[in-house]
């Protein structure tokens, strides 16, 4: 499949919305990105990428691209994720200025004024903050402050609320990010490999009036996996040596340890090394772990190679709906 990205913006704005099962959502959405489009009077586009939805929402979006020009409808041939859906919807933008939100109208399309304004302050990604978030403490208010805090403290790009899909990006920044898993999250951290001045703003954060939230309290597993991945590739996907040299050390530092230990208890007090299968199996279970997040993070390189060298997405696109 051919990479869709274009080298230079022919737009002034692109706005990314990945789209699953929202069709109760979609028109009241796009009424209200209209009117902002028609205040701010600039060459835009309006990119939805159906995520294979199994209801009626691709249907809507044809309709709307049928009836406003500035609409882009990108359908997948089956559910890849929002990872996958928000990497087309850069793929495909052709806006100096590129917005991504989400389709579910909790974010509020009334502050896509305020991030252009302050990318034409000179930032090259400006991030929401969901100040008073609109949903649940016990599942998603609580588990999203402490994985902002531990996500700032892993990547060192501080951020009150990593979450927020609510961003505006650069058109050249938007080129170069490469987004895999679940990474879509960690776009900041990932953006701050290259240099970019990163800002962010408080935003208005609206309850869910309709459809079905998709996030659940298992993508917490997903996102600490990824939060390993993206600490990795920052500091040591140029130089993995020092990573796993540093594992290869101390654990060998400390099996000779073990081992020099056991031999001087057998030489002057007498204790025999064969008999003590506790220690054998407590080394054995810590050699399998580290073998375990050593395989898992090569793997992750592989992958990355594979998709970058072949420029092979992570998403396939059955059909393209634009004027």
């Amino acid at each position: 499949m051919k990479n869709h990205r274009q080298e230079n913006p022919e737009l002034d704005l692109s706005i990314v919305l990945p789209v699953f099962n929202e069709e109760d959502n979609i028109e009241a959405l796009h009424e209200e990105i209209t009117v902002v489009l028609n205040q701010l009077k600039l060459d835009a586009e309006v990119i939805y990428v159906d995520d294979g939805s199994d209801d009626g929402t691709l249907s809507k979006l044809k309709m709307l691209q049928e009836s406003d020009a500035r609409v882009v409808v990108a359908e997948f041939r089956k559910n890849f994720g929002q990872t996958a859906a928000m990497a087309a919807g850069f793929d495909l933008a052709r806006g100096e200025i590129v917005i991504s939100m989400d389709a579910d109208r909790q974010n509020d399309p009334a502050d896509i004024p305020r991030f252009i304004e302050k990318i034409e302050e000179g930032y090259d990604l400006v991030s929401g903050w969901r100040f008073d978030r609109q949903d649940g403490l016990l599942l998603r208010k609580l588990p999203s402050q402490m994985a902002n805090r531990l996500i700032s403290y892993t990547t060192d790009v501080k951020l009150n609320d990593y979450g927020c899909s609510l961003k505006a990006f650069r058109f050249d920044v938007v080129k170069q990010i490469s987004l895999y898993g679940e990474m879509h999250r960690f776009i900041p951290a990932i953006a701050s490999w290259i240099g970019v001045r990163i800002a962010e703003i408080k935003v208005n954060h609206r309850a869910r009036v309709a459809g079905v939230s998709k996030y659940g309290i298992s993508r917490t597993f997903r996102v600490i996996l990824d939060l390993i991945t993206v600490k990795f590739l920052l500091s040591y996907s140029s130089r993995p040596l020092q990573f796993f040299g540093s594992i290869g050390m101390f654990s060998s530092v400390l099996g000779t340890g073990i081992a020099f230990w056991m031999t001087f208890q057998k030489a002057f007090s007498g204790i025999p090394m064969s008999d003590r299968p506790l220690l054998l199996l407590s080394i054995l279970l810590i050699f399998i772990g580290l073998q375990f997040i050593t395989f898992g993070l090569l793997a992750e390189l592989m992958t990355r190679t594979y998709h970058e060298a072949q420029e092979k997405p992570i998403y396939n696109i059955r059909h393209i709906y634009r004027s």
